[in-house]
């Protein structure tokens, strides 16, 4: 099983990035699926989660800003990030499972700054 983040970068406050996470090797829609990030010297948190029936769940730094959806049938996972903050830089990753015993994938970087 692999899954494979993309779409971090460097953006400028207020603007946007998507993330996927596309999967191979599993079915993505037998799982919940999770956003965690991971800050410098910071445990990784989990951001946004979206469980096999599409309900959702944000932490609440990022609700109205960040929106997860999936798409079975290209077995991907998405994370739209708008209005983005300095805060929001960190290693991003996906996870299947919302376990640590899940399946991570390597994590892509996102750093907002001017």
């Amino acid at each position: 099983v692999q899954l494979v983040e993309s779409g971090g970068g460097l953006v400028q406050p207020g603007g946007s990035l998507r993330l996927s996470c596309a999967a191979s090797g599993t079915i993505l829609s037998i799982y919940a699926m999770g956003w965690y990030r991971q800050a410098p010297g910071k445990q990784r948190d989990l951001v946004a989660h979206i469980t096999p029936g599409g309900r959702t769940n944000y932490v609440d730094s990022v609700k109205g800003r960040f929106t997860i959806s999936r798409d079975d049938a290209r077995n991907t996972v998405h994370l739209q990030m708008n209005n983005l903050k300095p805060d929001d830089t960190a290693v991003y990753y996906c996870n299947a499972g919302l376990s640590s015993a899940g399946y991570w994938g390597q994590g892509t970087q996102v750093t907002v700054s001017s």
